[in-house]
């Protein structure tokens, strides 16, 4: 019964709305409410494929799938890194203290998404205390273009994901055996060779689940470049926020809202099959 219920609610929740986007990118743009025919009426298939040659034929929707990617991997890589700077240091430390240094990693969730980066809009401005700071102190002589650009999207990115590469290096790492560290350094082993034998390899299934919890999200993310990013940096994001509630073309934000989470799944099904080959 429960294995029912809990297929029964995978296929409302998560089938059914997956199989209405996919079927809305076959449909017709339409100036009612909602601004789309469907492709299946009572006359019979009415659909058409213009939405998803947009795909292909349209080197915009190419280029900002790209950038999309090539931003999120950037995040999830340095999220990975300094998470598991910071994963280390938790697992090491003493267990009373190791509760309190995983509820500072989460303070953030304790504040709204929006008032986080409304908060880096502050520092970043050009009347921010960042080049405040500089400024009074001599080293510059104006303002920074700080806030707007590509550095300070990517600073708002690896912020506002960088607790879902911490949570799950920090549940491995804790659990590590020691002694085989402990062997590897009485056997002469220095610190470093340590690390890249044996506590990496141990850590390489959760430092691989760390970097896909950060890129899946970080790919189609819409509020960090609309507060933060350049005008003209246009992510998948906004690229579909855009076609469904600016230029209200349904079937087009839903052909491209298909064709990232279609990408999206292929990461997952290899991080699974290898998953199952080990």
């Amino acid at each position: 019964m429960t294995r029912a219920l809990a297929w029964l609610a995978l296929l409302l929740l998560v089938a059914a709305p997956l199989l209405i986007v996919f079927g809305m990118g076959f449909g017709t743009p339409d100036a009612g409410v909602p601004p789309v025919i469907p492709p299946l009426g009572r006359e019979g298939w009415q659909g058409s494929l213009e939405a998803w040659g947009l795909l292909f034929a349209d080197g915009f929707y190419l280029d900002t799938l790209l950038r999309s990617l090539r931003l999120a991997a950037m995040t999830a890589s340095l999220c990975l890194v300094l998470g598991f700077a910071m994963a280390m240091g938790i697992a090491s430390a003493r267990p009373e203290r190791q509760a309190l240094l995983l509820a500072l990693v989460l303070l953030p969730f304790w504040t709204g998404f929006v008032l986080r980066l409304t908060a880096w809009v502050g520092l970043l401005r050009d009347g921010g205390w960042i080049n405040g700071v500089l400024l009074r102190l001599g080293l510059i002589a104006e303002p920074l273009p700080l806030l707007y650009s590509d550095g300070a999207l990517l600073l708002g990115m690896v912020h506002s994901y960088l607790p879902f590469a911490v949570l799950p290096l920090v549940a491995t790492l804790a659990r590590r055996d020691l002694a085989l560290e402990a062997a590897a350094a009485n056997l002469g082993a220095r610190s470093m060779t340590v690390f890249r034998t044996v506590t990496l390899p141990l850590a390489a299934p959760a430092a691989a689940a760390a970097f896909l919890l950060v890129f899946i999200p970080a790919a189609g993310e819409v509020v960090i470049p609309e507060m933060l990013g350049a005008p003209d940096a246009m992510l998948m994001g906004r690229a579909i926020w855009g076609e469904f509630f600016q230029t209200r073309d349904w079937p087009a934000a839903a052909a491209l809202s298909t064709a990232l989470l279609a990408l999206l799944v292929v990461p997952v099904a290899l991080y699974q099959r290898l998953s199952v080959l080990k």
